[in-house]
């Protein structure tokens, strides 16, 4: 019988000690016995999510976590986001994730998500921003809340651009954040001419737009960034001999990520990616789908979200949720079967930045054939002095199928 999991994963949960908490950090600083439970009933370790060389982003580290490598091909946050969306990209389509955000009349972003625009108006945009600007050249899709896409057409335009990634460069002049071509080639600089271009049209047809009028973070901008081509990843079933796997989360990416690799995904109405989400309906699709998968990948999206919006409250009670709704039901449903359990963030989220960092991510694993290693608690600090060790690749993966 093939060794059952599920991976609980907590965007941007690591953080560092701050002065606030009497030197611990949020995760420490917050009850969470559930977290704790594997820590305690397992092995503890820590894991590489960002590669050298790669963007600090939620698709490399997700990717890493679920062992597809993407230091060998990484294909940039718009095309992941398109196969989610069901997008069908051409071999002359470039896909860019597209954030609606708010810059400060002085010229400076302010807040990457619009202040967290609500769905149907952010829906509403994108679909009026396609109806005055869309032609054969680009097309406007609309995501989940400030999370949307554009598509560029043709052999004109290059992926090969350098871009900033929105929310980590709040509070930065638009001039410090412009696109650039990344290879010198005539596509590429066209690219951004282009790009530039309309990003102007747009901020003027945004700034009178009916639906901005009196907000206090009026969606007033589009944010191109992390473009690519059709993706290629070898499917999950092919990466582990076989086995099934299931993907459930709120966001694009991760979706995105999880229908590139042939795994199953779960749509759970209420998902939302912050800290209203579903809980619930997480937690039943989790448990249905264990029932016919051999891992089962449950993502929550709010804690990284609280993370960039430097709300230390609010990211402690986005933990506290994650423990007591996601972790705390699914660990006591499956009380006494043979599934092995993994809990680990895809990447910190340091309050102080409001930005990701590279450093590795704490990691526990427990269930069956998994001796404990007398580690008390699962945190940043206590983590690394396990047995686990430091995982990368497909390590993780692996370990908790038995494989």
């Amino acid at each position: 019988m093939n060794q059952k999991a599920v991976i609980f994963l907590a965007d941007g949960m690591a953080d560092e000690p701050l002065p606030e908490l009497n030197g611990k950090t949020p995760l420490e600083a917050v009850d969470t016995p559930a977290m704790d439970s594997i820590a305690r009933s397992g092995v503890n370790g820590t894991f590489l999510t960002l590669p050298e060389g790669l963007p600090t982003s939620s698709d490399v580290a997700n990717m890493s976590v679920l062992g597809f490598y993407p230091e060998r091909n990484y294909p940039g946050r718009g095309p992941i986001e398109a196969v989610s969306q069901g997008i069908e990209l051409g071999p002359d389509d470039v896909a860019f994730r597209c954030n609606l955000v708010y810059a400060s009349g002085d010229g400076v972003l302010r807040d990457y998500s619009a202040g967290h625009i609500d769905n149907t108006v952010s829906a509403q945009l994108m679909r009026d921003l396609q109806a005055k600007f869309g032609s054969d050249k680009v097309t406007f899709y609309p995501g989940v809340s400030y999370r949307n896409l554009l598509v560029l057409h043709g052999r004109e335009f290059s992926d090969k651009i350098d871009y900033f990634k929105p929310d980590s460069s709040q509070d930065i002049p638009l001039a410090e954040l412009k696109l650039s071509a990344a290879d010198g080639s005539p596509e590429a600089a066209h690219t951004v001419a282009f790009l530039d271009e309309l990003d102007r049209k747009c901020a003027e047809f945004l700034a009178a737009h009916a639906l901005n009028q009196g907000k206090e973070a009026p969606a007033n901008r589009i944010w191109p960034w992390s473009p690519g081509r059709r993706p290629n990843l070898t499917p999950f079933d092919e990466c582990y001999l076989g086995r099934k796997g299931a993907v459930i989360s709120a966001v694009d990416v991760i979706k995105g990520i999880g229908k590139c690799a042939e795994m199953e995904v779960i749509e759970v109405p209420g998902a939302t990616g912050f800290i209203d989400t579903n809980y619930a309906g997480k937690v039943a699709a989790a448990l249905e789908a264990i029932k016919t998968h051999d891992l089962v990948y449950v993502h929550v999206e709010a804690i990284d979200e609280c993370s960039h919006l430097g709300d230390l409250k609010l990211k402690m009670q986005a933990i506290a949720d994650f423990d007591a709704k996601i972790v705390a039901p699914i660990l006591e449903a499956l009380k006494g079967q043979p599934v092995r359990f993994a809990v680990l963030p895809d990447h910190p989220v340091p309050i102080r930045l409001r930005k990701h960092t590279t450093t590795p991510v704490p990691l526990a694993i427990c269930g069956p054939g998994i001796e404990p290693d007398g580690v008390q608690a699962f945190s940043e600090t206590l983590a690394p002095t396990g047995k686990l060790g430091f995982l990368k690749g497909n390590e993780l993966v692996k370990k908790l199928l038995a494989l």
